[in-house]
């Protein structure tokens, strides 16, 4: 299936209501499996976090969370420790692609059973039930910030809770101190100093309730958006100006690509253009917010500003290697892009975009990429290969572009 994004006129003013974060509702829900007398409001209406609230519930021996890579990752640890029988944990041809080994080693180290139905270090996994529990692990700091949420998140089971140290440099911190936060909105006491994390037993919490904030890499396109646009306003709720959010960033990084973000009494935010001119060339660390790499990218490319972007080794193991992904894609437009393991590096665009021709954008499964080149149809002729991948974090976002005058046409 392939989409036509149809640019009809600028929007001077729109209004866009964002669900629940994605990152938070999939951690609460966790966190309610523990305690089931917490209650969460404004839950993401995403995929993934469909995929994780019917796997939580589920008791069957095979369980797929198909493309859903947190699901996988948040699952592992907590079957690994609350599992009374054995279970099968699969997903999706790309999920038995993306390692899982190092957070496998970190809780087999501590007591749990689990062994690999394949092939040694990805899933399916078979995940037995526990034997004895310990309370110390190490883990490499440089991987996937969710391997060490999912530790976190299952250590107030342990018996005597659980201390984890980090070696290395730390990578995406801003989610591990997500984590920290929403066991702490719930009652579980939780440090975090130097490299060490300290997690509490905690068998039971008062009666609680958390209205999980919208989510901000959703909001990054509608950055993308008003950056593009020639005067756009755009209105989105509802989110705190102290996010516990990393990817809340957005409001300093585009504010150097000319877009200005007002807090509003009533919990929104309005994005709006700024007069000032936008640099020529800006370099961002984006370890801490790989999550909105593609989109940021994709905005220097329309603006026609370079970019040199670091901190990125984690989006090889996405949904796709979102890297060559982007240097793929971008290079149907001719954009002068290199790549590295690490980084991408974006060239000045010299040419004004050819739009007697459609350029089709392939999506390789991963949402971001459809969502991360939807504003550039502001400027170009583009379509989407399977369009409805957004739906993995994002249903309603071809739903909320009409608001701002895109159009998806199905062919």
């Amino acid at each position: 299936m392939i989409g036509q994004l149809l640019f009809k006129q600028e929007i001077l003013k729109a209004a866009i209501t964002i669900t629940g974060s994605k990152s938070e509702s999939n951690r609460l829900l966790i966190l309610r499996a523990l305690y089931p007398n917490l209650k969460i409001d404004n839950l993401s209406n995403s995929d993934d976090t469909k995929v994780l609230n019917n796997a939580l519930v589920s008791s069957d021996s095979l369980i797929d969370v198909h493309h859903a890579g947190t699901a996988m990752r948040f699952l592992t640890a907590y079957l690994a420790i609350t599992t009374i029988k054995s279970v099968t944990l699969t997903g999706s041809k790309r999920m038995q692609e993306r390692p899982i080994k190092i957070l496998v080693d970190a809780l087999n180290s501590i007591g749990a059973s689990i062994t690999y139905q394949t092939k040694e270090g990805y899933p399916p996994l078979l995940i037995n039930p526990p034997v004895q529990l310990e309370s110390n692990v190490t883990l490499d700091a440089g991987v996937s910030s969710q391997y060490i949420s999912a530790l976190i998140l299952v250590a107030p089971l342990l018996d005597n809770g659980l201390n984890i140290t980090l070696d290395g440099t730390i990578t995406s911190r801003p989610y591990i101190e997500m984590t920290l936060q929403l066991l702490k909105q719930v009652g579980v006491q939780a440090n975090f100093k130097n490299q060490e994390l300290t997690i509490a037993a905690t068998t039971s919490i008062k009666n609680h309730t958390t209205v999980v904030e919208s989510d901000w890499s959703s909001a990054s396109y509608y950055y993308s958006i008003v950056a593009l646009s020639q005067a756009m306003t755009i209105k989105l709720s509802s989110y705190k100006e102290n996010s516990l959010q990393g990817d809340s960033a957005l409001v300093a990084i585009y504010s150097k690509l000319g877009v200005v973000t007002t807090f509003n009494n009533d919990n929104s935010v309005t994005l709006s253009k700024h007069s000032k001119s936008v640099p020529q060339h800006i370099e961002l660390d984006l370890s801490k917010t790989p999550d909105i790499a593609q989109t940021i990218a994709v905005t220097c490319f329309g603006l026609g500003i370079s970019c040199h972007l670091t901190g990125l080794h984690t989006l090889k193991i996405k949904e796709t290697d979102r890297l060559e992904a982007l240097k793929i894609e971008l290079s149907r437009f001719d954009a002068p892009i290199t790549i590295t393991e690490n980084s991408l590096s974006l060239a000045k665009r010299e040419k004004d975009f050819d739009n007697t021709r459609s350029i089709t954008i392939k999506t390789y499964q991963d949402h971001r990429m459809a969502m991360a080149f939807a504003p550039l149809a502001f400027l170009a002729n583009i379509a989407i290969e399977n369009p409805m991948v957004v739906t993995k974090s994002y249903p309603d976002f071809y739903k909320d572009l009409e608001k701002v005058g895109l159009f998806l046409e199905l062919n």
